[in-house]
């Protein structure tokens, strides 16, 4: 048999499981806040166009409006000024939306604090246990927060000073960024970045880094619990948005059981 046809034959059989990384998106769907003196992207919005009725009599269908990051999402290096001569989403090659997942689990860390941060020296105890992280793939930071997602309240975790959600250091995001062979970095928190990273030296160590060494991010994940440190291939699938910085994106995972 071939490969594909060996593949097929797993999905078929449940050999392979299909595991769906991505939250549902409605209105419902938390979506970052920025200080009041900045634009604000916007939640997602159906808008109906005709429902079986004299709009149109056999189909139902409906305009949408929503930011280029609501939900989960997948962030071209264009995203951020330091990637501002960068791809945007479309220019994204496609051989590149498919790679292996390494999966790094501090949900326990986050929560203890929503505040923890990744340290390179974290990802150095991983990789003793689990081996190197996957050439041209995905760092996959688990935190638990997925949990969260159905408040917006929940999910962004804001009091007086601000945001709090677990993220990764700015020394850590640079060495992900400039060092690691990953190609990008998956989380389930709104952003790439923590919560607090506004205050970072840089701010927001994640976006500046990833987008300006040309790597990819991916947010809002959900069911990171359900895939093993290892072994795991990502889809991450955005819209082709000609000149876009991002798009809400389907991610799914092939996972080999048994």
């Amino acid at each position: 048999m071939s490969i594909l046809s060996t593949l097929a034959e797993a999905l078929t059989s449940g050999r392979v499981e299909v595991v769906d990384l991505t939250a549902p998106l409605s209105a419902d769907t938390p979506v970052i806040a920025l200080p009041p003196q900045f634009a604000q992207t916007a939640r997602f919005e159906l808008e109906e166009l005709s429902r079986y009725d004299d709009r149109g009599p056999a189909w139902y269908w409906n305009n949408f409006r929503t930011g280029e990051h609501t939900g989960t999402h997948f962030d071209a290096p264009n995203h951020w000024v330091t990637g501002r001569d960068g791809d945007d989403v479309a220019s994204v090659p496609a051989r590149r939306l498919l790679a292996p997942a390494a999966v790094l689990d501090f949900s326990a860390q986050a929560a203890a604090d929503p505040d923890f941060l990744l340290e390179v020296e974290h990802v150095r105890q991983w990789e003793e246990q689990h081996g190197p992280l996957p050439d041209g793939g995905w760092l996959l930071y688990r935190t638990g927060w997925d949990a969260r997602s159905a408040s917006q309240q929940d999910f962004l975790n804001a009091d007086d000073t601000g945001p709090h959600t677990p993220g990764v250091a700015p020394a850590c995001a640079r060495w992900i960024a400039e060092e690691s062979p990953v190609l990008g970095l998956g989380v389930e928190t709104v952003g790439t970045d923590a919560g607090t990273a506004h205050s970072f030296d840089p701010p927001f160590p994640c976006h500046a880094a990833l987008m300006g060494s040309g790597k990819y991010g991916l947010t809002q994940l959900q069911n990171l619990a359900a895939l093993p440190p290892t072994g795991a291939l990502v889809l991450a699938a955005p819209l082709p948005i000609v000149s876009g910085s991002g798009s809400p994106a389907r991610v799914l995972a092939l996972v080999e059981r048994g």
